[in-house]
C-alpha cells in the first residue's frame, strides 16, 4: 500500500506508466467502466473545492465505484475536535481509498501515517497538490507533445500557490525546463523552492515582473489567482488581485503554440475573450483531471485493466 503526498512520491518512470494510464482511459473509457465495483473513495475536505471533488466523484463513479465524504469542516467531526488522525482511522473503516484537502500544511501526511487505506493529498495550505500537479503534466504533454525542453511561465502568486510548488517540483526531473517567474515582489516564489528546488537542481530561471516581457519566449503560460483565503491582510489583497490580466491584446505577444494554463477558479486574471483563443487550455485541462484521478485511483488500489 502507497500514499501520494507530493509528485515527487512518484518517480519519473512511475509518472510515464501513470499519464499512459491516463490517456489510455481517454481513449478506451468503456474498459474501464467496471474496474473499481465495489469499491469506495471517500472525500475528506475540510476546505471548499469545486473542481479537486468533483473530479475526484466523477473519477470514481466513471471506474464504477462508490463516492462518500464531507465537504466542509463544518459538517465533520472536527467541529467536535476531532484530529485527523482519528478521522482517517474510522473512515478506513467505511472506505477503500481517501483524498483529503486541508488548509494546515502537512495534514494529509499525517492522516497517511495512522491510516490503513491509501491517503491521497488532494491539497493542504499552501504547500503542495500533487493532482493537480499530475493533471498538469499531462495536459502539457497531451497538448505538447513531451514534458522535457520546455520554457514555462509560471504567474501571479507564486508565494502561496500550492498547485505552482507541486509542479515545479516535478519538472525540474526533466531535461531541457526553463522557467520564467512571473510575479510582483509581494508574491514571490518561496526561497524553499528557489533555493532548494530550482537552484539545488541547476535549473535556469529569471525571476520578472512584467507578463509582457516573458510572453514571446513561453512554451506554457501557467496562469493562478491570486487566492483572498491566504492572505492576513485585506487590504494587501485589494492592492495585488488584479496585478495581472491576460486579454486579447496580451495574446497577440505570445507564440502560437503556446497554451494557456490555469488550475481555476479564476477570478479577473484570465480575461473571458481569451476563451475562444485555441491556446486556451483551462477548460482541457479540467477534464484532463477526471483521466489523471482515475489513473491514479486504479494506480493506488492496484487494479489491473486487461
Amino acid at each position: 500500500m502507497r500514499h501520494i503526498m507530493s509528485p515527487l512520491d512518484f518517480s519519473v518512470e512511475e509518472l510515464d506508466q501513470l499519464l499512459n494510464l491516463a490517456n489510455d482511459i481517454e481513449a478506451n473509457p468503456k474498459k474501464y467502466a467496471h474496474a473499481c465495483e465495489g469499491k469506495k473513495l471517500a472525500t475528506l475536505f475540510y476546505e471548499p473545492s469545486t473542481r479537486t471533488r468533483l473530479s475526484f466523484e466523477a473519477a470514481m463513479m466513471n471506474l464504477g465505484g462508490n463516492v462518500l465524504g464531507f465537504s466542509s469542516a463544518d459538517s465533520s467531526s472536527a467541529t467536535k475536535g476531532e484530529t485527523v488522525a482519528d478521522t482517517i482511522r474510522m473512515v478506513a473503516c467505511y472506505a477503500d481509498i481517501c483524498a483529503m484537502r486541508h488548509p494546515k500544511e502537512g495534514a494529509p501526511l499525517v492522516a497517511s501515517l495512522h491510516s490503513p487505506i491509501p491517503v491521497i493529498n488532494a491539497g493542504d495550505g499552501g504547500h503542495q497538490h500533487p493532482t493537480q500537479t499530475l493533471t498538469d503534466l499531462l495536459t502539457i504533454r497531451s497538448l505538447k507533445g513531451r514534458l522535457d525542453n520546455l520554457t514555462i511561465g509560471l504567474c501571479g502568486d507564486l508565494k502561496f500557490g500550492r498547485t505552482v510548488h507541486s509542479l515545479i517540483s516535478a519538472l525540474v526531473r526533466y531535461t531541457g525546463i526553463r522557467f520564467v517567474l512571473i510575479s510582483p515582489e509581494e508574491l514571490r516564489i518561496p526561497s524553499y523552492i528557489r533555493d532548494d528546488v530550482l537552484r539545488e537542481n541547476n535549473i535556469e530561471f529569471e525571476e520578472v515582473e512584467r507578463l509582457e516581457d516573458a510572453l514571446p519566449k513561453l512554451d506554457v503560460l501557467y496562469m493562478t489567482r491570486v487566492q483572498k483565503e491566504r492572505f492576513f491582510n485585506e487590504e494587501d489583497y485589494v492592492r495585488m488581485k488584479d496585478f495581472y490580466i491576460l486579454d486579447k491584446k496580451k495574446m497577440e505577444l505570445a507564440p502560437q503554440d503556446m497554451i494557456v494554463m490555469h488550475p481555476l477558479p479564476r477570478v479577473n486574471e484570465i480575461a473571458v475573450e481569451v476563451d475562444d483563443d485555441p491556446r486556451a487550455a483551462y477548460f482541457k485541462q479540467a477534464q484532463y483531471a477526471v483521466y489523471a484521478r482515475m489513473a491514479l485511483i486504479l494506480t493506488l488500489l492496484e487494479v489491473k485493466v486487461c
